[in-house]
């Protein structure tokens, strides 16, 4: 009998790793080779580099970001993927968040449709709703031509401790494919 409680021991402290490791309810969204990531305290969300989007300093960016990437084309910006955290007050759930967001989508702009998505990360935030828009370009603040259709894809939802968040790409219409816009929705981590 001796001889297998090394054995067990072994047996029993593999259990607790592999139970560790289950318990934590969490896994990382898995990004294109050729993409870059944004991280913040509640997310983290893949952005299309190889199209030339590049990760904005934050002395650069608006006091509502957390997180930007912008790709820039000719002095324009054509595009961009934007978090903002605590966007909206009194939010507990994705539905609260999603109603939120879309008061943000702004005057003007075409609501196409929206969905519940699940995404990774941890279990508790997974939940979120995807609101997918288009919009005319206003041609101030170095966006492109007055005129200029664009594409917009919102994710909102309450990360694990509870903050509300708001995942934003924007993009000239048509420079971004569907395959692309839903990659951009599945690279979405919640911690």
């Amino acid at each position: 009998m001796k001889r297998f409680r090394p054995l067990g021991g072994a047996v029993a402290a593999l259990s607790l790793a592999l139970l560790a490791g289950c318990g934590s309810g969490s896994d990382a969204a898995a990004l294109p080779d050729s993409w870059g990531t944004l991280d913040t305290k509640s997310l983290s969300v893949g952005y299309p580099a190889e199209k030339g989007y590049k990760e904005q300093a934050a002395a650069e960016r608006s006091k509502h970001n957390a997180a930007v990437a912008l790709k820039e084309e000719s002095g324009l910006r054509t595009g961009m993927v934007s978090v903002q955290l605590n966007f909206a007050t009194g939010v507990d759930d994705a539905a609260e968040a999603a109603s939120a967001a879309g008061a943000v989508i702004g005057i003007g702009a075409t609501r196409k449709d929206s969905s519940d998505v699940h995404l990774s990360g941890e279990e508790s935030a997974r939940q979120a709703r995807r609101i997918n828009y288009e919009f005319t370009s206003s041609g101030e603040e170095r966006t492109p031509e007055k005129g200029t259709r664009m594409t917009g894809v919102m994710v909102a939802g309450v990360d694990s401790k509870g903050v509300p968040f708001l995942v934003r790409i924007n993009a000239v219409k048509d420079s971004l494919s569907e395959d692309e816009l839903d990659t951009f929705v599945e690279s979405i981590t919640v911690k």
